[in-house]
Parts: C-alpha cells; structure tokens; sequence
C-alpha cells in the first residue's frame, strides 16, 4: 500500500468509527456538479442507510451507482413531502437511519428537505447534518465581495412584478445577497436587479459550479446585461447570483458614530465594536479602530 492509498485508508477509518446512532435523520449533502466532492462521512452515512430519502429517485439512483451503493430509495419531493416525511418518521421509530440528499447540494436549502426535517424533530428523534456542497457558499468563496454578511435570498418570483418588490425589499439591505436562478431567466432577472440596484454595484455571475464549463464573471451590474448578451454559452447551466450589499451613506455613518460612542461609555473597546457591527451592519474592524480613536481623544 502506497503512502496515499494508507492515508485514505485511515481517513475512512476514522470516518467509521465515528458514532451513527440509528433512529436517525441524516442531512446528507451531495455534490452541486464534480462526483469527487462527497465528503468520506457522506459516503459511509450513505453505505450504512437502511434507505435513502430522495428528491429525485432516478438522479440518486445514478449518484449511488457511481459509488457503487444501491439502496433503498424514499421519493421526497415537493409534492409529496409531507407524506413522505410521515413515512420516513415511521422508518426512524423502527429504528432506522434514513439519508435524507436532495438532487444536488445541501437539502432544505431552495431544495425539498425542511418539511421532512421539522417532522423529524417535531417526533422528537435525532436529526444529524452531514455538511458538504452548497452552491451559495461555493460562489461566496470566489466572489471576492467583502461585505462581512451575506442574505441568501435563493430562487425570486418568475412573474415581473412580483420579482420587482422582492428586489425593491432587498435594495437597502447592507449585505451581499445570494440568488440561484434557471438559464432561461438569467438576462431579464438581471436587467430586473439593474433597474432597482443601479449600474454601480458589483454582481457576480457564477454558472455551472464545479462543472466542467465552470464561469465566475465579476463586474458591474451595468455592464452585465451585455456581458450576458454578447455569448449564449453565457446563458447556459444553473446560476448562484451575487449582488454587492447597498453602500454606506452618511447617515448610516452618523448613526454608527452614534452607537459606538453610546457603547464606549459602558463596555471595552473590542466588546463596544463588535456590538455596534451587530446594530448598524459596519464593518467590526473599522469601528474597532474608529473606537480606538475615540479613546484616545481623536
């Protein structure tokens, strides 16, 4: 046995000696696009399963196969969720351990999962997450967006209007924001956020994660209509969008002024910046260095 073959080897050990009660949920993340990115728990979780609850059965069927598994399968889909979680709590209660896996991704994350989830819980028996792919946080990473919090807004409503006001709600926020969005929509979703957002603020379009025709293209949202339009290749695969939070305005400079210099009278430096990143959304370091500032009579 090689050197990689032996760490393997003890990585899959570890990996099973760990504890997997039965009775179980296991929230259990598959790969957004490269089979290679099933973490060696997931793997064992899925080897040691009674059954598997699915969104799609032929899709993880074929997931399984390529792992060489073959399990039982559950259909839980957004159709039939609630039924199907009254069935998987029955399996629980026998003492199974069922894997709960959406298509791709982290379940219950804009996928079927949160329904099965809460009745799981609501039965009282153990729900147990396996973390691994999730495109959101997949195209956070490679962003290069600074703001220090993120909203995940997943898929916005297909109709016009309806798309407009959940952009309009979102505008103020100080925060990147997080949308999944389907090829066929892409260009009039973006054209949508330009006439809310404005050209200046940065989005990033990433498509086809993981994927063999991978693209993460950053610029701003005025210029990413174009950018859209110049290619239809660029159009194409499943997209996460990112859009740069709303920028400070002098008054939300004021007002964080005016919080830390509150906080400052009652708590130390560190505690009073941390506090005020949490009321007004500034960013910690600059307000522990403005808080600095203030101490030393500046």
């Amino acid at each position: 046995m090689n050197q990689n073959s032996s760490v393997a080897a003890s990585i899959l050990s570890d990996a099973a000696q760990q504890n997997y009660p039965v009775s179980a949920l296991y929230v259990l993340a598959t790969p957004i696009g490269n089979a290679c990115d099933i973490t060696l728990r997931a793997l064992h979780v899925l080897a040691i399963a009674d059954a598997v609850a699915c969104e799609d059965t032929r899709n993880t069927s074929q997931l399984l196969q390529r792992y060489g598994l073959s399990k039982q399968l559950v259909a839980a889909h957004e159709h039939n969720e609630r039924e199907a979680a009254d069935k998987i709590v029955e399996r629980l209660r026998a003492g199974q351990r069922v894997a709960l896996v959406s298509d791709a991704g982290t379940p219950a994350v804009s996928d079927p999962g949160a329904r099965v989830v809460d009745a799981v819980r609501a039965a009282g028996l153990q729900v147990v997450p396996l973390p691994g792919a999730s495109a959101a946080v997949t195209a956070l990473s490679a962003s290069g967006l600074t703001d220090e919090r993120f909203h995940f807004a997943g898929f916005l409503p297909s109709k016009a209007r309806q798309r407009e006001t959940a952009l309009q709600e979102l505008a103020a926020m100080r925060a990147a924001l997080v949308f999944y969005e389907a090829p066929h929509r892409i260009v009039e979703t973006v054209q949508a956020m330009l006439q809310v957002f404005g050209p200046e603020r940065r989005v990033v379009l990433a498509r086809e994660l993981t994927k063999l025709f991978e693209s993460i293209h950053r610029c701003a949202l005025g210029e990413a209509p174009a950018w859209l339009e110049e290619d239809a290749n660029r159009q194409r695969g499943e997209f996460v969008v990112l859009v740069e939070g709303a920028p400070a305005t002098d008054g939300d400079e004021a007002d964080a002024e005016r919080v830390l210099r509150i906080l400052l009278e009652e708590l130390p430096v560190k505690q009073a910046a941390s506090l005020a990143a949490q009321i007004t959304g500034k960013k910690k370091n600059a307000l522990y260095d403005r808080a600095l500032e203030i101490k030393d009579g500046a």
